[in-house]
């Protein structure tokens, strides 16, 4: 009995030395995941789209078909072909990024699909365009970025991370001009209006 109570302080006197975990006790965080190449680009691609997309809403449905005539703007495209050639190009780069065919109709990627007529089909395109291609840009890693692929413009060689860079300044440049044909028309630019 003597032995029994002295094995039971000394269980006891353990247990009580012992920490005791907490039922609220957080799990230690994980380390975070080394960001990939398609996530780091898909950082600034995010941009492009944040910027387009509501700079081609912002014009009204009966200017969309409107371009500068006055000047040196002689064959500008209109600002709808703005629009469809940016998301065209989206989907071709991305296809070609991802080596399978545009998921969507392309038309000349010059212009875009000839089809898409009104402003709502044209901005449901866009918006197509730009999930599209952050799909394609988020599949790059360090194996598949780097390797060299036919260009998709013809002649020469391309890597898939020069595309997704291709993406992200194509559309920059084209939504410069459209900021310019929306100022034209007495618009201001979404991104340039006062918070």
């Amino acid at each position: 009995m003597r032995t029994t109570a002295l094995l039971l302080t000394l269980g006891m006197s353990l247990a009580a030395q012992t920490p005791a975990a907490k039922p609220d006790a957080k799990p230690s965080p994980k380390p975070a995941a080394e960001p990939t190449i398609g996530g780091a680009i898909d950082g600034t691609f995010q941009w492009v789209p944040g910027q387009f997309i509501p700079a081609a809403e912002a014009m009204p449905e009966d200017k969309f078909d409107w371009a500068p005539t006055q000047g040196e703007f002689k064959e500008a495209r209109t600002f709808a072909q703005q629009v469809k050639h940016v998301a065209a190009v989206n989907y071709f780069v991305g296809a070609a990024i991802l080596g399978e065919k545009p998921p969507m109709e392309v038309g000349d990627p010059e212009k875009g699909p000839d089809n898409l007529k009104t402003k709502d089909e044209i901005i449901l395109y866009l918006k197509g365009s730009f999930e599209y291609a952050r799909k394609a840009v988020q599949s790059l890693n360090a194996k598949n970025g780097t390797k060299t692929l036919k260009s998709p413009f013809g002649q020469g060689t391309m890597t898939p991370l020069g595309m997704a860079t291709l993406l992200a300044f194509h559309g920059m440049d084209h939504y410069g001009q459209m900021v310019i044909y929306l100022r034209m028309n007495g618009i201001i630019p979404p991104a340039s209006r006062k918070k």
